[in-house]
C-alpha cells in the first residue's frame, strides 16, 4: 500500500522536482518554444494571405484574361466586317468600271459601225452615179447617133430654158 498512499515528504519532493523541471521548461524552452509556435503561426498566417492575395490576382488575370479574349473576338469580328465591305465595295467599284468600259467599247464599235456604214454608202452613191452616168452615155449615145434626132433635143432644152 505504500505504493498507493504516497509520504508527505515524498510528495514535496515531487512537487519541488516538478517546480523545478517547470521553472526550468519556462526558462528555457518555452520561451523559444512559444517563439517557434509564434513564428510558425506568423509565416503560415503569411503564407495563407500570400494564398488569398495570389487567388485575387489569379482572379484578376483571368478576368483580364476573358476580357481580352472579348475584346479580341471582337476586334477580330469588326475586321471581318470592314474586310467584308471593302471586299463588296471592291466588287462594285470594278462592275461600275466594268460596265463603264462596256458602254465606251459598244459606243465606239457603234461609231466605227456607223462610220463604215457612211463610207460604203458613199461608195455605193459613187457607183450608182457612175452607173448611171455610164448608162445615160450609152443611151444618149444611142439617142443622138441621128442628126435629126439632135437637132430635136437640143430645141427641146431651148423651149424649157425659154420656159424657167
Amino acid at each position: 500500500m505504500e505504493l498507493i498512499k504516497p509520504d508527505i515528504g515524498l510528495l514535496i519532493w515531487m512537487l519541488f522536482s516538478f517546480g523545478i523541471v517547470v521553472y526550468v521548461l519556462t526558462k528555457f524552452a518555452w520561451k523559444p518554444i512559444l517563439g517557434a509556435i509564434k513564428n510558425r503561426e506568423r509565416s503560415i498566417q503569411k503564407s495563407l494571405e500570400a494564398a488569398k492575395n495570389a487567388k485575387e490576382e489569379m482572379a484578376k488575370i483571368e478576368f483580364g484574361n476573358e476580357r481580352i479574349t472579348q475584346l479580341a473576338k471582337m476586334e477580330k469580328e469588326t475586321l471581318l466586317k470592314e474586310a467584308k465591305e471593302l471586299k463588296n465595295k471592291i466588287i462594285e467599284e470594278a462592275k461600275e468600271a466594268a460596265k463603264l468600259e462596256a458602254k465606251k467599247i459598244v459606243e465606239e464599235a457603234r461609231k466605227s459601225v456607223q462610220h463604215e456604214k457612211n463610207l460604203v454608202v458613199n461608195e455605193i452613191k459613187n457607183q450608182i452615179a457612175t452607173l448611171s452616168i455610164d448608162i445615160a452615155e450609152k443611151i444618149i449615145k444611142q439617142n443622138l447617133a441621128d442628126e435629126s434626132k439632135q437637132k430635136r433635143l437640143i430645141d427641146d432644152l431651148v423651149k424649157d430654158i425659154d420656159l424657167n
